[in-house]
Formats: C-alpha cells, structure tokens, sequence
C-alpha cells in the first residue's frame, strides 16, 4: 500500500511537470534537456559497471544534452545547422580517444559509447521536429503533437496494465517481460485509438487541430505510439535482463530510474515523427 502510494504521488508531480512544461518553449527544452543529460548519465553509470567497460561519462552527457540543445535551436528557427559542429567534433573525440586509453576491449567502450547517443541522445532531441515546425516562412512553437504521444503513452500503460490484471492470460513477451500480456497490449491500444480519435474531435471543434489530422491518421498516431512504445519497454526490460538489474536507478521513487520512466519514450518519439513526416509525402 505504501508503495502504490509513493509511486501515486511520483506520478502526478511527473505527468504535472511534462504538461506543464509543453506550455512553454522554453520550458520544455529546459526540462528536456535536463532529462537527456539525467538519463544518459544514468545509463553510462550502469554499462561502467560491467567488466572492461569504460565509457567517459562527463563527455557522452554533455554530447548528448549539447544534441539536444543544437536540434531545439536549428528546428526553432534560431541558429544555422552549423551549431552541430560542435556536437560532431564531440563525436570524432570520443572514439579517437580509445586509441590512447589503452583499453582491453576499445570496440564495447565505443559500441556503449555509440549507443548512449543513439538510443537516448537523438530520440530525446526529436521531440524538438515535433514540436517546432516551418511553414517555409516562419516557425511556430506547438506543444499539440509532442504532449499527445505522451499522453497515448500513459493511456497505454495505464490501460495494458489494469486490462492485463483483469483478463490477461496470454504472455506477450515471457522471455523478456512475462508481466505483460496480448489481453493487456490490446487493451490499452484501444484505449489509446479511442484517445485518438477524441483527441481529433476536440481540437477539430476548438480550432487548435494545427497538425491537420484526420481522425483516422490520429488513430494511425495513437497506434504507432503503442506499438512502438511496447518495444520501448522491451528493449529496456533487456537491456536491465543483460546487466541483470530490476531497475536502471532510484532516482523517480517507487518508478526506478530515468531509463524505466522513459523507456517507451526512447522509441515512440522516433516513431512519431517518421509517421508523421510520411503523412506530409501522401
């Protein structure tokens, strides 16, 4: 009882900060960016732990938090693309550095390395392509289409899980996560269509529908958010299985750490914008 409690008030101080802070630009390139260099910073303590692994830490946060910043400027419109220079020089060191480090096994350092740039880093600066959008004159700040993947990712996990606890009998992953279940994935991703199509009708009748959606292309949203956010949680449930963790920290009580709070983020958002790009070529 405690526990569902630490992790009630847990989460309504961190759904309160996310909505919040898509009020505002700066708000959430603030918050984002504290979270990219949080999360990445968590991650490079874990894979440091295993043997022969050294990752420079202060280096790959700062890269990563620097991504995001550079991709928050150029999508809004404030700085040229020359501002990811820095980021690639950034880049180039981190990998010639193995060459004097001496290192047992220099391939796992720059394959962790890599990976902390590529699995956080870039997903976390997308959310800027979501949020920041050129109509070839001007750019115009929306927090419509980033908060509504957040919102389909919470759907989801608070639908697959009261659905699953019902009627779940089919495992859908026992490998990795026998928690989840097919009834539960089902079920939440039909909470989330519903969303969806909610989420079209409202904004439809308000006038603030400035991504253009038809309800079915919403529905399209709702559903790559959920599946792809389900393989979020996956990956991360093996990559805490290959480290042999529960969880990846303790920092959000009663939720673990950064990695467990975003997991589903770090694919859904990628996802998000690929279709939602691909919308624009029809």
């Amino acid at each position: 009882m405690k526990n569902f409690i630490v992790r009630t008030i847990t989460s309504v101080f961190f759904v309160a900060a996310i909505v919040t802070s898509f009020l505002n630009p700066r708000a959430m390139v603030l918050l984002f960016s504290l979270v990219t260099g949080m999360t990445i910073w968590e991650y490079c303590s874990l894979v440091n732990d295993r043997p022969f692994i050294s990752v420079n830490r202060f280096i790959s946060t700062m890269s990563g938090v620097y991504l995001f910043l550079a991709m928050a400027g150029y999508n809004s419109g404030l700085t040229p693309s020359t501002v990811f220079i820095p980021y690639l020089v950034s880049i180039v060191y981190l990998m010639v550095a193995e060459l004097y480090m001496k290192a047992k096994d220099p391939i796992n350092n720059w394959s962790y390395t890599m990976l902390s740039q590529l699995y956080i880093a870039l997903p976390f600066s997308l959310l800027n392509i979501l949020a920041f959008r050129s109509n070839g004159y001007n750019t115009q700040y929306s927090y419509l289409a980033p908060l509504a993947v957040f919102v389909f990712l919470w759907i989801n996990d608070a639908g697959a899980y009261c659905v699953g606890s019902l009627i779940g009998r089919h495992k859908l992953f026992p490998r990795i996560s026998p928690g989840k279940s097919w009834e539960g994935s089902i079920g939440g991703g039909v909470l989330v269509v519903a969303a969806a199509v909610a989420v079209w009708y409202l904004t439809t009748l308000y006038g603030v529908n400035d991504l253009g959606l038809s309800a079915m292309e919403w529905a399209g949203l709702g559903i790559v958010v959920v599946v792809f956010g389900t393989w979020g949680d996956l990956i991360e449930s093996l990559f805490k299985r290959t480290l042999g963790i529960k969880d990846s920290g303790n920092i959000l009580p009663g939720h673990g750490g950064m990695m467990d709070r975003f997991d589903s983020t770090l694919m859904a958002v990628p996802a998000a914008v690929v279709y939602l790009y691909t919308l624009t070529l029809f």
